[in-house]
């Protein structure tokens, strides 16, 4: 069976505009392009062609991925999560017991996962080391570093 993928509302639809966008405005362009280059003449000496026609294998292989993960989507219902605890789509203060510094993060799928944002993947090291901890907990993280002390001083959704 294959692997459920889980987006927030706002990540499916990034990525069904994407798809959208991939398969009507993209496809449009190599086609012209394996067609300008196909007016050039011989094709068997023409590298615009293979090099088209190569683009165009690309392009069709990562609408096949993105299909295959769209086929796979399941929207995270939000209002369901329980904020005594850290889970996937919680947003999490932290404090960093060595040194005092304090940060928040929410922790959501793989494939939303923007460090600008302050969104973390839930597979990364400090959100696995985060789940299932509570307010006031000491969650230890193996960072490169070293071994690392975050305090939970928050959790919302």
């Amino acid at each position: 069976m294959s692997e459920i993928v889980y987006y927030t509302e706002e990540g499916l639809e990034k990525l069904r505009k994407e798809l959208e966008h991939l398969k009507i405005t993209e496809r449009r362009n190599v086609a012209r392009q394996i067609s300008e280059a196909r007016d050039k003449g011989d094709l068997s000496e023409n590298a615009e062609y293979d090099a088209a026609k190569e683009a165009q294998g690309l392009l069709e292989a990562k609408i096949a991925k993105m299909e295959s993960e769209f086929s796979k989507a399941r929207i995270l219902d939000e209002s369901q999560i329980d904020v005594s605890k850290v889970l996937i789509m919680s947003k999490v203060t932290i404090k960093n017991v060595q040194n005092g510094a304090t940060m928040s993060y929410e922790l959501v799928p793989e494939s939303e996962a923007d460090l600008k944002s302050k969104k973390i993947s839930v597979s990364s090291p400090i959100a696995k080391g985060l789940l299932g901890k509570e307010v006031g907990d000491i969650a230890e993280i193996q960072v490169p570093n070293g071994l690392m002390k975050f305090e939970i001083v928050d959790i919302s959704r």
